[in-house]
């Protein structure tokens, strides 16, 4: 399946870029601190000089919010706040922000591969995260889903000192992303560790998840331990605490993970009195219901009209 990364304070440096193209600008001012305390803390920011071609985002590379290498997110900012923090301007505003989480069945993926979405969204208006998690074989469920609600955590702790605003914050995840996005969020054991609850979340939206199915069938199975079985550990069946809104999305031609997920995901949620909307990409291959959020290929479906309509109506 192509569904799809302590307790001592630390400090890390850290580079802070633009993107012009692909071409990364020069060097980086100053740093941040990181406190490793479950969800670590961002205490100093700062980036350097450089536009997109296509609208002109920033964006601070590989923070952690967790101790492992795999453990770290890009930050990407709206022009106008980028342009501010840049000249130092005050900076009066609070963005709403977005978690991305990427896909490629619990194994494969990055950050770096899925930066159109970062970049996509901070375009829209939306300070975005996109993270890395810890990936099987050697990481197997529940190891991804922890850490990405410590990306969560770190989002929601932090959001303040990126100029966005905790109560405006929403998870987006496609294909594996997915399924962390929404079991980090429908099981509160997950948020808990971090002082936060599912509530605290505005808004989640999930695109072509596989979030009721057999993996034992799959060459996925790996990527759930040996003795795992779906009853254990799919979303729609350890739902614990109030809910958030969610979009769950599916893909018209997707025949990677079917439309079966997201049908018994959302009755499962409906049955605990969260609010559910659903759509359909038209048009949409598994691949490209994510694709489609980069610039050129926009024209190819309107996964990222229904993903800003929905984040437009329940952030902004």
């Amino acid at each position: 399946m192509n569904g799809s990364s302590k307790t001592a304070p630390q400090t890390k440096s850290r580079t802070f870029t633009y993107t012009k193209a692909s071409v990364t600008a020069a060097l980086a001012i100053g740093g941040i601190v990181l406190a490793t305390q479950q969800a670590q803390a961002l205490s100093a920011l700062a980036v350097v000089n450089g536009l997109t071609a296509n609208g002109g985002v920033g964006v601070s590379k590989n923070i952690l919010y967790g101790d492992e290498p795999s453990q770290d997110l890009d930050i990407y900012y709206p022009k106008p706040l980028a342009q501010a923090m840049k000249t130092e301007s005050a900076i009066d505003k609070r963005y709403p922000m977005v978690v991305f989480v990427h896909g490629g069945s619990w194994e494969s993926g990055s950050k770096e591969e899925y930066a159109f979405v970062g970049q996509s969204l901070a375009q829209a208006g939306y300070v975005t995260a996109v993270i890395n998690y810890r990936k099987a074989p050697e990481h197997v469920y529940p190891d991804y889903v922890k850490d990405t609600a410590q990306a969560i955590a770190w989002s929601h702790t932090n959001a303040e000192s990126l100029h966005a605003d905790p109560k405006r914050l929403a998870v987006i995840g496609h294909s594996a992303g997915a399924f962390n996005a929404v079991a980090a969020v429908a099981n509160e054991d997950f948020l808990a560790p971090y002082g936060m609850k599912p509530k605290d979340l505005a808004a989640v939206i999930g695109i072509a998840g596989p979030y009721s199915y057999d993996f034992r069938k799959y060459g996925s199975a790996t990527a759930f331990g040996a003795n795992a079985t779906p009853d254990e550990v799919m979303p729609d069946r350890q739902i614990k605490g109030g809910q958030p809104p969610y979009l769950l999305l599916t893909a018209e031609k997707d025949t990677t993970v079917y439309e079966s997920n997201t049908i018994k995901m959302t009755e499962a949620l409906k049955a605990v009195g969260a609010t559910v909307e659903n759509g359909e990409i038209k048009g949409a291959s598994h691949a490209t219901s994510i694709g489609a959020m980069a610039p050129p290929l926009r024209w190819v479906n309107d996964v990222r009209a229904q993903v800003l309509t929905y984040l437009d109506k329940t952030l902004q």
